[in-house]
């Protein structure tokens, strides 16, 4: 294994909280593995680079020659983590949580080493617990230093609901790290409370307590809130490779350091590098995303396939070709209007451009569609089906096209 001070380079690298970061210096100077612990709920089937984050930590522990431990909270979301949440999940069925963490876990390889990673499921131990067992566990977590949590503290005085059974979530994912006995648990900056709560109760329990290491929640595409499928600001591991490279093409400049930083395979040395430059005011922002979204393109589909992305980006946007594989829509479904005319709102919706016919108003006049390469005018909601004859194309915003057949 390299030395500590190696080591703690890279795992610092990106982290926002290491606690303490005194324990985890002297874990590693006994030159034996460290398991490390990172617990996620099925709640959702598709993974985004959002989540990917911890995920990548976890692979640099794995080439640092650490074992990590990932649960499955097949258990836990039953309940659902109430961590940065203003009002009760809505619980799912243990059919829709086996579902997601089936596909959780085929996309969480893509990342991790298969050979130096341990999955497991906290619901073969936490379904099992008798009443003496939770009243035990229970016993051992105080109610006022519960309501301390900002989330709570902040429904309680809004006068918000929170269930009772909220406040189990964190008994029981503190209970998973004695179960595994984890010498390390990650999350992301929102989970502090959770992680540091394992900790309490290993100490408790008799055990050496777990180090909580914390990383940021990554800025979405829009350069403003945090990724989320739910702002539509985000970058799906399971996205086509030229949509996958067109969005982190997308992203604005000041997210570059930080994406490169949480989201790319590179060697702290080769970010380092690059945060220099950003900087200094030498980085050239538009070349730095071209390599960052061939990398990452790479990274979820496999050697060659950001190049590939990158010459249908370059076909698409430097010469304006239009992709050859887009979705088609039959002329005769085309209804007219009593002026004959056609109206564009019901046929972009129904073609499945936008989600209604008020967005495509709106993009209208934006100055965001586009008639065979011609953008229309504001206020453009009707056009002559002259206009809309077998194979034209209308194109939205920068990505979104539809052939007509």
């Amino acid at each position: 294994m390299l030395p500590v001070d190696e080591q703690l380079k890279v795992i610092t690298s990106g982290a926002l909280q290491i606690v303490p970061l005194d324990e985890l210096k002297k874990k590693l100077e006994r030159g034996v593995p460290l398991n490390i612990k990172l617990g996620v709920d099925p709640t959702s089937p598709d993974l985004h680079l959002g989540h990917a984050v911890p995920l990548r930590k976890m692979r640099q522990f794995q080439d640092l020659g650490h074992q990590v431990t990932l649960i499955i909270g097949n258990g836990t979301a039953l309940i659902g983590d109430p961590s940065g949440r203003d009002s009760t999940r809505p619980p799912l069925t243990e059919e829709q949580v086996e579902a997601n963490a089936q596909t959780y876990v085929e996309q969480a390889m893509k990342i991790l080493d298969p050979e130096k990673t341990t999955i497991v499921h906290n619901g073969d131990w936490l379904k099992p617990l008798d009443l003496s067992k939770m009243l035990d566990l229970m016993s051992k977590f105080n109610v006022a230093r519960i309501l301390e949590r900002e989330d709570f503290h902040n429904r309680y005085t809004n006068q918000q609901s929170i269930s009772l059974h909220e406040f189990i979530y964190p008994v029981l994912q503190a209970y998973d790290s004695v179960v595994i006995e984890a010498d390390l648990e990650m999350g992301g900056n929102d989970q502090i409370f959770n992680l540091l709560a394992g900790r309490d109760l290993m100490e408790k329990s008799g055990m050496e307590p777990q180090v909580a290491l914390t990383m940021p929640l990554l800025v979405g595409t829009d350069g403003a809130k945090k990724m989320s499928k739910s702002y539509g600001n985000y970058v799906g591991l399971t996205d086509e490779p030229n949509d996958m490279y067109g969005k982190v093409m997308s992203i604005t400049d000041e997210l570059i350091g930080m994406y490169y930083r949480l989201c790319s395979t590179l060697s702290i040395d080769e970010i380092d590098a690059i945060d220099a430059q950003i900087e200094a005011g030498t980085a050239d922002p538009y070349a730095l995303k071209r390599a960052l979204a061939a990398n990452i393109c790479d990274l979820y589909h496999g050697e060659g396939a950001g190049e590939a992305a990158a010459a249908a980006f370059d076909s698409q946007f430097k010469e304006n070709q239009i992709p050859e594989d887009i979705p088609e829509y039959p002329v005769t479904k085309l209804e007219l209007s009593d002026d004959g005319s056609v109206y564009l709102g019901k046929l972009m919706a129904e073609s499945g451009l936008v989600k209604s016919a008020g967005e495509a108003r709106r993009m209208i006049d934006g100055g965001g569609v586009k008639i065979n390469g011609e953008a229309l005018a504001p206020k453009s909601y009707n056009v002559s089906p002259e206009a809309l004859v077998a194979g034209t194309v209308i194109q939205v915003g920068k990505r979104r096209f539809v052939r007509l057949v």
